[in-house]
């Protein structure tokens, strides 16, 4: 019954991601550009956001919401962001960043920190936005399958940064397929509204 019900949880959350492909590819340049510009401005005008003591991002994909405006926004008012790089085959770490210009593409194509310098930890009072596919209004995220974020920021790990999804509006759902391994967003921002899904924005 486990097999099966997993079998079938994987089955959903590969049609939503072949949905999500084809919204997303409807999206134009100047459309990209103006919602990464909204989300960004309204994500960082969140208390949330005053509140922490470091916000760590990611450099979007082409098909992605742009988080470039996001990471100068970030600098103008911490001096650095942090950005994460794959460490091993499996693993996620974040390493402080001050230029754009510093990033170098992985093997896969994402751009990341340099491998030198030390990585750092993460914790409480700390701000992680996350990249996804899809969200739904509890928090569940949908990513490309591979789980970084979800074993970086493992719930049962404790001591845990505040995790805010961003997006396109397009991507919110009525449900995100999941199973006990899937950790939820604290909050979802897109270029059209903010979404508190554990309270932590009252």
């Amino acid at each position: 019954m486990v097999g099966a019900m997993s079998a079938q949880i994987a089955e959903s959350k590969r049609r939503l991601r072949r949905q999500m492909a084809l919204l997303r590819n409807e999206v134009s340049a100047a459309d990209a550009a103006r919602a990464g510009e909204m989300a960004a401005r309204t994500l960082m005008e969140l208390d949330l956001a005053k509140r922490a003591e470091r916000i760590a991002l990611y450099a979007s994909l082409p098909y992605e919401i742009p988080t470039r405006r996001l990471f100068d926004a970030v600098i103008e008012k911490f001096g650095a962001a942090l950005l994460p790089r794959t460490v091993n085959p499996i693993g996620l770490a974040f390493f402080t960043v001050e230029r754009w210009e510093e990033l170098c593409p992985s093997r896969f194509g994402v751009l990341e920190p340099p491998a030198d310098g030390s990585a750092v930890r993460l914790g409480p009072r700390d701000l992680v936005v996350v990249p996804g596919l899809a969200f739904d209004r509890d928090g569940y995220r949908l990513g490309h399958g591979k789980g970084y974020y979800d074993r970086a920021f493992a719930t049962e790990l404790g001591d845990s940064p505040t995790l805010v999804g961003f997006g396109y509006e397009f991507q919110i759902v009525d449900a995100v397929p999941h199973d006990q391994r899937d950790r939820q967003m604290d909050a979802v921002v897109t270029d059209q509204a903010v979404r508190d899904c554990s309270g932590c924005l009252q």
